[in-house]
């Protein structure tokens, strides 16, 4: 089977830009592991490890009866616990924290201690039920015990 230049031309350039996509989309952010403690009978947790995988990250899962430690060693302030604490790249990541917002965080590189959705909002990833969005925001908080507003999520008003 023989092919004229235009057709041959037309595979050549699709399989180019194809190859280029491919590199790019596996390149533009190398996602560190990461390493989530949690307690053994945890659903929601479970629900937020599969949240992350979800949205490219590889999970460690860490079993354990009592997180308190590991809140503390990471510097989570604890009006802003929540039920799992991971650890990924050198940021502490408290609660139903969405992956975007971790993908935004390790891009920017900000000079802080984590993020944290303190509680257990409805809605948010791990949470889910229905279509219900509590409103809650993410927190970064830095070595110093300060924080500020990171993302807001909030439900949209109907007209």
């Amino acid at each position: 089977m023989k092919l004229n230049k235009k057709v041959t031309t037309l595979i050549v350039f699709l399989l180019t830009l194809s190859g280029s996509f491919l590199f790019f989309r596996n390149n533009a952010l190398a996602l560190p592991k990461a390493v989530v403690f949690k307690t053994p009978t945890c659903g929601c947790c479970q629900k937020w490890v599969d949240h992350l995988k979800e949205n490219g990250f590889k999970v460690e899962v860490i079993n354990k009866k009592n997180l308190q430690t590991i809140k503390q060693g990471n510097g989570v302030p604890s009006h802003l616990t929540s039920c799992h604490t991971a650890k990924i790249g050198r940021y502490a990541i408290e609660g139903h924290v969405p992956a975007q917002d971790i993908i935004k965080l390790l891009k920017k590189g900000l000079d802080i201690k984590g993020l944290a959705v303190g509680g257990m909002p409805v809605g948010s990833p791990g949470m889910e039920y229905q279509n219900r969005l509590d409103p809650y925001d993410v927190i970064s908080f830095k070595n110093d015990g300060s924080t500020a507003v990171f993302n807001s999520y909030h439900k949209k008003k109907n007209k």
